[in-house]
């Protein structure tokens, strides 16, 4: 039993909590830069290049064929524009999540250059501050 309620105390804590939030999370937000790429980003740019589909882009290493047995054998094809797309959108992730530490350090730097309260006078002056005191009254 004392393994199953370390499991628990592990799973409940907040960093376990936080870090499957972030997963979800993280998985939409591919989600949404995907498509942000796929159909935002890379139109244009196919159309700049001259009317380049990215996903089409790939070459024939070899191409269909069917055995001598009758089998059908696919054709080997290396999709370049899918890596492109891709290392778009690794790029344009990279760049938000940069911009979010980024922000988030900012914040940390004001939270640190708040000025301190000034340190409390040694004793051997408050002592001394209290003879004056007492001296004034007599």
């Amino acid at each position: 039993m004392g393994l199953l309620k370390e499991f628990k105390e592990f799973a409940v804590k907040g960093n376990v909590v936080d870090l499957a939030v972030a997963v979800i999370i993280g998985g939409a937000f591919g989600k949404i830069v995907s498509s942000f790429v796929n159909d935002i980003v890379m139109p244009p740019l196919g159309v700049l290049l001259g009317g380049v589909d990215f996903k089409d882009l790939a070459v024939t290493l070899r191409e269909p064929f069917t055995t001598d047995e009758g089998v059908e054998m696919a054709a080997v094809v290396l999709s370049y524009g899918n890596f492109i797309q891709n290392v778009v959108d690794f790029l344009i992730i990279a760049f938000v999540i940069f911009m979010a530490i980024k922000g988030m350090n900012q914040f940390k730097k004001k939270e640190a250059e708040a000025p301190a309260p000034p340190p409390a006078p040694p004793k051997s002056e408050v002592l001394l501050e209290e003879i004056r005191d007492l001296l004034k009254k007599s």
